[in-house]
Order: C-alpha cells, then sequence, then structure tokens
C-alpha cells in the first residue's frame, strides 16, 4: 500500500499528530499564552477554581492555570532533550559496537549489561541522589540509565545489516568504513529507530515527572507537572485542584505522544508489507 494514500487515510495518526503540534506549539509560545505571570503571587492562596482563576491558585497565590501551561515548555522541553540525548548516545555507540564488533562491542555492551540490572528509576534515582536536584541533572540521570535500549536495538540492526549482499559489495570494492556506515547501515536502520523514539515520548516524560515528583528534579518555583504534583500533595484534602490539572496535562499529553508511536508504528508496518 502507498505510504501517501495509507497517511490520507489514517484519521488516528492525523488526529494525534494535529494534537502532538498544538501541544509543542502551546510549549513554544506559553509565555504568550498564559494570562497572569505564573511566578507571581496575585491572590489568596488556594483559592478555588473561579472565573478569574479557572485553576484555583496554589499555596503561594499564584494562578494554576497559568502555572500549568507555562509548565509544558518545562516537561515538553525536558522530554525532548532527553530523547534527544539517548537516541544519540544509543544509536552511536549501538551502531559502533554492531559494526566494528570485537573489543569495542564487548566494552559497550557489557557496559549496558551493568547498567540494566538494576530498575532504571530506582538507579535514576540514585544517580539523581548524586547530584544536585535539578532539571539538567535529572536529564542526566534519566539518560544514564536508558541508552541502553537504542544502543542494544541498533546493535541488533547492525548485525542484520551487515549480513545483506550489498554491504558486502560495498566492502570488497573499497568503500570505507565511515562510507558504509553512512550510505549503507545507518539509512535502513533509521525509520526503526525514530518510531522507537515517538513511542517513547509518552514514558520519558513520566520519568520525567516522577523525578520531579520525588523531588529529584525540577525545583521550585519552577512550573514543572512533576513538581506541581509534589508541591499539591501536602495540600490534597484542602485543595485537590492542585494535583488534579498538572496531574492531568500529564494524563492528556502522554496519552497523545503514545497514540502517535502507535500510528506511527502502524504507518511503518504498512510500508514494509
Amino acid at each position: 500500500m502507498n505510504k501517501l494514500k495509507f497517511v490520507g487515510k489514517n484519521t488516528q495518526l492525523k488526529i494525534f499528530l494535529a494534537l502532538a503540534v498544538i501541544v509543542v506549539l502551546i510549549a513554544i509560545f506559553a509565555p504568550f499564552i498564559v494570562p497572569n505571570n505564573p511566578f507571581k503571587q496575585l491572590a489568596p492562596s488556594l483559592q478555588r477554581p473561579s472565573k478569574q482563576y479557572i485553576f484555583g491558585t496554589d499555596q503561594l497565590g499564584r494562578d494554576l492555570f497559568s502555572r500549568v501551561i507555562y509548565g509544558s515548555r518545562y516537561s515538553i522541553f525536558m522530554t525532548l532533550t532527553l530523547m534527544f540525548i539517548i537516541f544519540s548516545v544509543g544509536t552511536i555507540l549501538g551502531v559502533v559496537a554492531g559494526y566494528f564488533g570485537g573489543i569495542v562491542d564487548t566494552v559497550i555492551m557489557r557496559l549496558g549489561d551493568m547498567m540494566i540490572a538494576f530498575p532504571g528509576l530506582i538507579l535514576a534515582i540514585a544517580i539523581a541522589g548524586l547530584l544536585n536536584p535539578s532539571v539538567k541533572n535529572s536529564i542526566i540521570a534519566i539518560a544514564a540509565v536508558t541508552w541502553t535500549k537504542y544502543a542494544r536495538l541498533a546493535r541488533s540492526m547492525v548485525l542484520k545489516i551487515k549480513q545483506e549482499l550489498y554491504v558486502e559489495a560495498a566492502k570488497i570494492t573499497g568503500s570505507r568504513d565511515y562510507s558504509v556506515i553512512f550510505k549503507y547501515i545507518i539509512p535502513n536502520m533509521i525509520t526503526t529507530m525514530i518510531v522507537t523514539a515517538v513511542s517513547d515520548m509518552g514514558t520519558l516524560m513520566l520519568e520525567i515527572a516522577a523525578l520531579s515528583f520525588l523531588g529529584f528534579g525540577a525545583q521550585p518555583p519552577t512550573p514543572e507537572w512533576g513538581a506541581m504534583l509534589n508541591e499539591g500533595r501536602t495540600t490534597l484534602s484542602r485543595a485537590p485542584w492542585m494535583m488534579m490539572y498538572p496531574g492531568l496535562a500529564i494524563v492528556i499529553v502522554v496519552i497523545i505522544f503514545n497514540m502517535l508511536g502507535d500510528s506511527v508504528r502502524d504507518l511503518v508496518d504498512i510500508k514494509s508489507e
């Protein structure tokens, strides 16, 4: 089936791609969208949702709606940054390990085995605990335990592609290693790697929010969704909206990216038939 024809007929893909674009645009233009300063006290603390403050106010009297919208900048861009790091590092190491083999392959894969020997989030918490809690260090902690997935996937694909006749022919004709990698190896594996990355966006956002909720990620007054959940935890009985709205934001965005990843995977499966 023609890929473009499938895209035109796949309503789910179009819907969630449009929603993902909207979410990213909201994050980009958040400073121009928010009705109030998300860092400034504007009203009495823990004010219930009203016409003036539709999500209510937090314990410091800040507009919760403005903080949730502005928080998309941190949550989404942290997720995109983390994805770029683990995608780049994992793919490069996996390609190097799979193509050159030998001691290089052994060292990279044994390092990866060490990282996956522990539960990912627990190890990320341990690494973040050794560093100062911050946005940057939470990204480093999660990246340190997540790159192995992409390295192992890239390695397995390289080992398969290396056996193809056109790769053997390229080597016989004198093509250099870097030429074989960039002309034949990467173009035949990049689609699968990208689909995996899109599918993992929601999971990575949850891990970032989890670290922030536990106090190892973004710190107050940063309006990051996980940190906002942590702030609302102590006032849950008196002001449930402080946890409800950041939580809904996380759930909605994670669902959008998960469904987008499923749709893109369906597109690739159709294309390969």
